[in-house]
């Protein structure tokens, strides 16, 4: 609503123009003035029009086309000023129009350093600082930090499914040499890691076309860069950009911690995300092997987590009722230990897993 009444408003005041320029007869004829009013009317509407052609605008480019057009104007003035002594020499020597050769100078200069300011902010946007005494004008500085995606992160693919749930609105950030690492594993003589590295690649295709999310590609190659592997290119690009390091690589987790770069490890959070099951708990599960212990089974929840289910063993192939004596937390992942209370239905299909100890 607002934008519609902005865009009334504009055609309205260029008609107002138009119809004071027809007054006025500025135009010398009234079939000018109404030429003059109609090609105004149209101008505004192709202005409207190209507004709406391009409906997602970044501020970066709206920012670089500003401040290069303010520094092809500071330039082409500081030449003018330099120029002057020169133009004043042929105003001496009786040159007959040097005021038309400096206002072709001039103007060609202009469009020269605007062109040349717009150009080179436009082609740096990404990490371009531009700086007034005690004011610094930085990408990212100020908003929603971004989040960086590591490699692994990708090809792990769970980063995917996170955005689908919009529990993150901050925007992605995949620097260029990690998707040219990600394009040399898909390339790759080994078979495992060729699937990898194109399942990574079909990941951040689907994110490039998910809806709500900003995924950006960084194209900065910094000196700092130079010869370093990716790993540490990460970490450097996370601290220079204020960004949260998004990674399931433990080493990479231990050196961005290190140098203060924040990480944010899809592992933990899977483990934070896990149903909390207290002692005396009820719940279902699919008893699908036998337990290290006689009379034990096993089953496993969603998320991978065993359960061990004492007096199980009869129930394979059985959907059961249990109920949560003890839960044991390990560095490989967690357990449950639970009690066998009754079964609620018969698996078909079910390959069922026997130790050498199983009496049938």
């Amino acid at each position: 609503m607002p934008l519609l009444i902005l865009r009334c408003i504009f055609i309205l005041a260029t008609s107002g123009v138009g119809v004071s320029i027809v007054r006025a007869g500025a135009t010398g004829s009234s079939a000018a003035g109404l030429t003059t009013f109609f090609l105004l009317v149209f101008s505004s509407l192709g202005v409207i029009a190209l507004d709406m052609a391009f409906p997602k605008k970044k501020i970066e480019w709206i920012s670089a086309v500003y401040f290069g057009l303010l520094i092809g104007l500071v330039t082409t003035y500081l030449m003018g000023l330099a120029l002057e002594p020169f133009f004043a020499d042929q105003v001496g020597d009786g040159a007959s129009s040097p005021d038309k050769i400096r206002q072709c100078v001039t103007a060609t200069l202009l469009l020269i350093f605007s062109y040349c300011g717009v150009s080179f902010l436009l082609q740096t946007r990404n990490d371009f600082r531009f700086i007034i005494p005690y004011v610094e004008f930085q990408r990212n500085v100020k908003g929603v930090k971004p989040l960086i995606l590591d490699t692994s992160v990708v090809i792990d693919g769970r980063i995917a499914d996170v955005m689908e749930t919009k529990l993150v609105d901050s925007p992605l950030l995949m620097p260029r040499f990690a998707i040219v690492e990600l394009q040399h594993i898909a390339d790759s003589a080994d078979r495992n890691r060729r699937t990898r590295g194109r399942r990574g690649l079909d990941v951040l295709s689907r994110l490039q076309n998910m809806s709500g999310v900003d995924l950006q590609i960084d194209d900065s190659e910094l000196a700092e860069y130079a010869n370093q592997p990716v790993d540490l290119k990460l970490v450097a690009l996370a601290k220079r950009l204020e960004g949260k390091l998004v990674t399931n690589d433990y080493n990479l987790n231990k050196v961005a911690k290190l140098q203060g770069v924040t990480v944010i490890n899809l592992n933990d959070l899977a483990s934070a995300l896990r149903p909390v099951f207290l002692p005396g708990e009820r719940f279902e599960v699919d008893i699908v092997k036998t337990g290290e212990e006689i009379g034990q089974g096993v089953a496993y929840l969603d998320d991978g987590t065993m359960v061990v289910v004492d007096q199980g063993r009869p129930h394979i192939a059985e959907r059961v009722v249990v109920t949560v004596t003890s839960v044991l937390q390990t560095s490989a992942g967690r357990m449950i230990f639970a009690r066998y209370e009754y079964t609620t239905k018969k698996l078909s299909g079910t390959t069922i897993v026997l130790d050498k100890q199983s009496r049938v």
